[in-house]
């Protein structure tokens, strides 16, 4: 299965406020490239955020902004390519009202999340948040909230139930983000 990965931290409670992002590339279930960023969301940052990924506004205050970060990334957000996420309403609305703060066109992609896969396919599990559903399907989780490490457990997450279940039931589990 080819797809790509993501997950978005945010710096508050608005979706425009992208503080970091992580990309994870599977090509034939294979993890093939990652890509890591701290992002200057040119918002205050809130405590509660800062708690939950300890990325503080002096970690970013030299940091590419958005804008200068999607033309180097928009090319695997095409009806080409699945975008995974887990709990992919929050990452897909933080990209899109992102990309509406600077101007950007929001694009056209397929998109999965793998906190609905888990849902469907096992639903004996007691939750499926992202740390639940990596622990109980062996994928180490070192760093929760840290945008790379989520990437690559919801990718993992993603090429273990696509081994055991078969990619077409995964593929039914699509839909268009337009």
């Amino acid at each position: 299965m080819n797809f790509v990965a993501m997950d978005f931290e945010t710096a508050n409670g608005r979706g425009s406020s992208a503080c970091s992002l992580a990309l994870a590339l599977v090509e034939n279930n294979q993890i093939t490239d990652t890509f890591y960023t701290l992002i200057n969301p040119l918002q205050d940052f809130n405590y509660r955020n800062i708690a939950i990924h300890h990325i503080r506004p002096a970690d970013v205050e030299k940091a590419p902004t958005f804008d200068q970060i999607w033309p180097h990334i928009q090319d695997l957000f095409t009806l080409d390519n699945i975008v995974a996420a887990h709990n992919a309403n929050f990452d897909i609305r933080v990209l899109r009202q992102t990309l509406a703060m600077f101007n950007l066109q929001a694009p056209s992609y397929y998109a999965i999340d793998t906190v609905w896969t888990s849902r469907k396919l096992y639903p004996e599990m007691p939750n499926h948040k992202l740390n639940t559903v990596a622990s109980l399907l062996k994928i180490p989780l070192h760093h929760h909230h840290h945008a790379l490490d989520d990437t690559i457990a919801c990718a993992e997450i993603l090429i273990k139930t696509a081994a055991q279940f078969g990619e077409e039931p995964i593929k039914k589990m699509t839909k268009i983000i337009s």
